[in-house]
């Protein structure tokens, strides 16, 4: 498949700024789970914060599409880029994006992400779509995934006094005997 203009200056403006001794640094400060570029955090935000303004961002139909693409690839810098874009558009979230997100965390898990997926993306999700929880926190729960679990457990974190307590117990009280 085709990158899109957007992906194509992404990859360029990373690949620009790639630092292999840090790649090797920030890949064993991870267990060595993934590659990385090696973009030091202000070469980071030297390409990511022009992007992600509004003007230079994919369409809002398109969104999705490349967030999926940026998932796949081997260096985790592009699954944190993906995952920020996606929390651009978290005013637009649509009920089946429940399915992107479950891709996310189950894809290229580790904590980096998926505590990024779960409080940002969906804790937004559910939000909107609150009538989605109970299914979902179930399957998750009952699905044996540590990361869906996680997920879980900590999609509330930013809704402070909105936080529903019970559920939170419930939850932590399925998990208690999980590793």
């Amino acid at each position: 498949m085709a990158l899109t203009d957007f992906e194509t200056r992404l990859l360029a403006e990373f690949s620009f700024r790639a630092h292999l001794e840090l790649a090797q640094s920030q890949s064993a400060y991870m267990r060595h789970q993934f590659e990385f570029i090696g973009l030091k955090a202000a070469d980071r935000r030297a390409v990511v914060n022009p992007l992600m303004a509004e003007a230079n961002r994919p369409p809002a139909q398109e969104w999705r599409k490349v967030v999926k693409r940026l998932w796949v690839f081997p260096q985790r810098d592009y699954q944190y880029f993906a995952q920020e874009l996606a929390e651009k558009y978290a005013k637009n979230f649509a009920r089946e994006d429940i399915a992107l997100f479950q891709f996310m965390v189950t894809n290229k898990s580790w904590w980096d992400t998926v505590d990024f997926i779960a409080t940002h993306l969906i804790g937004n999700y559910f939000k909107s779509f609150p009538e989605q929880i109970p299914a979902t926190i179930d399957k998750w729960l009952a699905s044996g995934n540590i990361w869906l679990q996680r997920s879980a457990l900590l999609f509330q974190l930013k809704y402070k006094a909105a936080t529903d307590q019970e559920l939170l117990g419930e939850i932590i009280r399925t998990l208690a005997t999980s590793k």
